[in-house]
């Protein structure tokens, strides 16, 4: 374990930022600043890799399936920050789903000892009734977290399709799953403190799986969020003024046809846009999968 520790590059030692400890704060925050500048020129050499993620999650929510991401420690965190905000994003519950090592404790204080159980691992894809229409995305900044790795066996030996999103190359996840997101972030500014770069490229890296997923289910239109759940009166505001942006219609116009529609936003837009009912609007949705852009036959510029 120790020396296959030092070997990763996540552990070894930043030369640009040795001397951080005795450095003025301003130019503490820019080394930290200049590390994570290099992170999305990184993730854009995994863009294909990527999207073969995001075709298997497609994939799944068409079939029935979820995406479910399975971590430890501030891996684990951000699957569950991730999946916890596509329901009031994009309306969508239970697509995207997260468990990570040591369980809902394990949220806000660490577990130790966790993270190295494989049998737990495994517990997971049992307790999560993983099939094989769902995808599972392990998330792993070694690449070789026992917990992860158990569980992305199991997963594919149910038949889930599996990824594994990491921070080094040639990771030893690849060996286990269909697809291996490699994002070799390096040494850490503080030596291995991988909620920094590698947290961020995980991060990053998530948001581009779960966005582009739910724009390709129809969850957006143009580029606005035409399923967000209004949950607050903030939200309400939010969904009159995506009509608003979406038809050119006034403000006030916006409102009446929201409220009109039940408050659906998709389908007030419709109506405003194609000039039906809300009824008849309900319907064409339904038959298009929710695409307005498939109803309303828009073409990419």
């Amino acid at each position: 374990m120790r020396e296959h520790l030092a070997k990763l590059p996540t552990e070894c030692v930043n030369e640009l930022t040795e001397k951080i400890d005795m450095v003025p704060v301003e130019e503490k925050l820019r080394m930290i600043n200049n590390e994570d500048k290099k992170i999305a020129l990184i993730i854009e050499q995994e863009i294909p890799t990527i999207a073969q993620a995001v075709k298997f999650a497609v994939t799944s929510l068409k079939n029935g399936g979820r995406i479910i991401y399975i971590g430890a420690g501030t891996s684990g965190r951000i699957g569950v920050i991730d999946a916890s905000e596509i329901l009031p994003t994009y309306g969508e519950n239970n697509a995207f789903l997260a468990h990570m090592a040591g369980g809902k404790e394990a949220f806000t204080s660490p577990v130790e000892g966790a993270e190295d159980s494989k049998e737990s691992g495994c517990k997971a894809v049992s307790e999560m009734n993983i099939t094989s229409r769902d995808t599972v995305i392990g998330i792993t900044a070694s690449g070789r977290t026992p917990y992860v790795i158990a569980a992305l066996e199991c997963a594919s030996k149910i038949g889930a399709k599996t990824v594994c999103v990491s921070n080094v190359k040639m990771a030893a996840a690849r060996e286990v799953v269909d697809i291996s997101i490699e994002i070799e972030t390096g040494p850490e500014v503080i030596v291995g403190s991988t909620r920094m770069k590698a947290g961020t490229a995980q991060k990053m890296v998530l948001n581009m799986i779960s966005t582009a997923t739910m724009i390709e289910m129809g969850k957006v239109y143009k580029n606005l969020m035409v399923d967000v759940v209004a949950s607050n009166e903030k939200l309400v505001h939010r969904c009159v003024k995506i009509i608003e942006l979406a038809t050119g219609v006034n403000y006030d116009e916006a409102k009446r046809v929201y409220e009109l529609s039940g408050k659906n936003t998709k389908a007030a837009i419709l109506m405003i846009l194609s000039g039906t009912d809300k009824n008849e609007a309900e319907r064409r949705l339904s038959e298009n999968g929710g695409i307005l852009s498939r109803i309303l036959k828009r073409s990419p510029s």
